[in-house]
């Protein structure tokens, strides 16, 4: 079992950013993909990124361009860089961890995005 702990969410202006991040309890080379996704009010949850042990990045269509997911292997963390964000952005987003077969979740960060 992997223990997720997020961070960073916030109240943000549009075209503003935010750096979100995931703090894993065990080594994220022993992790096969890490991934952000978020649940905005009333929708359903949507991926957002992903980070795969083979060092890849995917990216919904809705964030690309404008978020970049990284990760830190000293720290066991990754991260979520939120750049020219909208008001549709506002959710609150999750880190998972698949880990043979075995999916793993965060408690959340809320980030609202709104002037």
């Amino acid at each position: 079992q992997v223990q997720l702990v997020e961070s960073g969410g916030g109240l943000v202006q549009p075209g503003g950013s935010l750096r979100l991040s995931c703090a894993a309890s065990r080594s994220i080379f022993s992790i096969n993909t890490m991934n952000w996704y978020r649940q905005a009010q009333g929708k359903e949850c949507e991926f957002v990124a992903r980070f795969t042990g083979y060092g890849t990045t995917a990216y919904a269509d809705s964030v690309k361009g404008r978020f970049t997911i990284s990760r830190d292997s000293a720290k066991n963390t990754v991260y979520l860089q939120m750049n020219s964000l909208k008001p549709e952005d506002t959710a609150v987003y999750y880190c998972n961890a698949l880990t043979g077969g075995r999916l793993d979740w965060g408690q959340g960060t809320q980030v609202t995005v709104s002037s």
